[in-house]
């Protein structure tokens, strides 16, 4: 089970441009629930950041995310957008996922890589599709490496083999509270 300690946190332009990433204290400033386009300050857009560390007892980090939800002609929709990623891998520009780290589960002791993944994963991030003008909601995600699911732990007990109609590996997940973006009514 994962219990990374995940935070998510709006911090304002100026605040963000005197942060740095490796002071702890930076956690600390900004958090926001709600962000009224009259609270924004003068700010083109709002940016946010995402803090994530391992839980001792799970896999190491992948990557964390944030999940940016919107209303557009009465329809509801939703992007994805990877924020940081492990290993030192880069966020591709065009599609804002990043690459597979390589992490792998041997599926006959439900051993995982020891060399891939991350205790900690930090970034700023700005909505690269930011309208001003439009009410919006986010939320953050962190992902850890794969390992195995509950079933293949059982059959790795049996010594059988795993169950073919269900996948064998999962990706644990946390997430945060979302934060919105709110027009002035």
């Amino acid at each position: 089970m994962l219990q990374a300690a995940l935070e998510s946190k709006f911090v304002s332009l100026s605040t963000a441009k005197n942060l740095n990433l490796d002071d702890d204290s930076a956690a600390s400033k900004g958090t926001i629930g709600t962000l009224n386009a009259a609270l924004k300050g003068g700010i083109n857009e709002p940016t946010f950041l995402v803090w994530a560390a391992r839980d001792p007892f799970g896999a190491p980090l992948q990557r964390t995310q944030i999940i940016k939800g919107w209303l557009e002609d009465g329809e509801h929709r939703e992007k994805v957008f990877d924020v940081s990623c492990s290993d030192g891998l880069s966020i591709d520009p065009e599609t804002y996922r990043c690459p597979n780290n390589g992490a792998i589960v041997d599926l006959d002791s439900c051993s995982i890589s020891s060399n891939k993944g991350a205790v900690e994963l930090k970034a700023f991030w700005k909505d690269p599709d930011f309208k001003a003008d439009q009410e919006a909601f986010y939320y953050t995600r962190v992902l850890e490496n794969p390992v195995c699911r509950w079933s293949t732990w059982d059959s790795v007990r049996e010594g059988v083999k795993p169950r073919s109609d269900i996948p064998a590996t999962i990706q644990e997940r946390a997430w945060s509270s979302p934060i919105w973006f709110k027009l002035d009514n």
